[in-house]
């Protein structure tokens, strides 16, 4: 006759713990890490936006302050007062000028005509074997001095003859002539003209 003896017991088995203390820990931590983690991001999300909002409200005082500045510069009083402020300027500037047209008028201020006529007349009375390189004409044209050359002296007084025909020149008299050799060119030979100076009137000499 046999007999089964059953040798196992429950109580003999070794359990397994799932949830063991540094499991949980474990655990704890890394749910803390991943908190910590969301705040910061949240705190950075909300520090950038709060420098926006201080962006945006320095930008809109400033543009508060722009649109003040043009409402004020182009309101209806200071246009007006602007308009009336250059009227009155040009009407200055109007009575300044007339005054300046009756003086010249007057004639106080001797030639007003300016000396391009003088230009012309020089231009027009041309004589072969004598040319001109430089005048002036001061004030009124009382005082008219010619520079020029000429290759034979006795064509200075056919050319004076000539220049008494112009109108410009009707009333004024050269009262001084003098002539010079030209200076000799750097290879030492003499120019073949003679240098001279037309005066309306005679300078003093200074000692």
């Amino acid at each position: 006759m046999s007999q089964q003896i059953n040798l196992y017991n429950p109580a003999f088995v070794k359990r397994q713990q799932h949830f063991s203390l540094k499991t949980m820990l474990q655990g704890l931590g890394l749910i803390l890490l991943g908190s910590g983690c969301v705040y910061g991001y949240a705190h950075y999300q909300v520090w950038q936006l709060e420098l926006q909002v201080v962006e945006s409200t320095r930008r809109f005082n400033l543009e508060q302050l722009r649109l003040g500045s043009l409402a004020a510069e182009f309101s209806p009083q200071r246009s007006n007062q602007q308009l009336q402020e250059e009227v009155q300027r040009l009407d200055r500037l109007v009575g300044e000028q007339g005054g300046l047209v009756e003086v010249l008028k007057s004639g106080a201020m001797g030639n007003t005509a300016g000396y391009s006529e003088y230009m012309r007349a020089f231009s027009r009375q041309v004589v072969p074997g004598l040319w001109l390189t430089g005048f002036d004409v001061n004030g009124d044209g009382t005082q008219l001095s010619l520079y020029g050359a000429v290759t034979h002296p006795d064509l200075l007084p056919e050319y004076i003859q000539r220049l008494r025909r112009e109108p410009v020149m009707q009333g004024k008299n050269f009262a001084a002539l003098q002539m010079q050799q030209a200076k000799a060119d750097k290879s030492g030979a003499a120019p073949r003209y003679v240098e001279f100076v037309l005066r309306s009137r005679v300078e003093e000499v200074k000692e």
